[in-house]
């Protein structure tokens, strides 16, 4: 995954976590906007979430922060 979109990513799960508490949960629609404006980078983090992790449609912000992180 692309770094720009692994700082996007960790930037919105710091951001929902502060607002919500550590107990919140994503889906990877909540990188993006209500609109599909930029199909390939979503199906980028689809790919990632689906495909290679096989995540639940909701994990914790947490845990999604941590595994960029790492590189997973």
């Amino acid at each position: 995954m692309r770094k720009t979109l692994r700082l996007k990513i960790i930037d919105i799960c710091d951001q929902k976590i502060a607002k919500k508490g550590n107990n919140v949960g994503l889906s990877f629609y909540a990188f993006f906007a209500n609109k599909n404006d930029n199909p390939e980078l979503l199906m980028e983090v689809a790919t990632w979430w689906i495909q290679i992790h096989k995540l639940d449609h909701f994990v914790k912000a947490h845990k999604i922060k941590e595994m960029i992180q790492t590189g997973l």
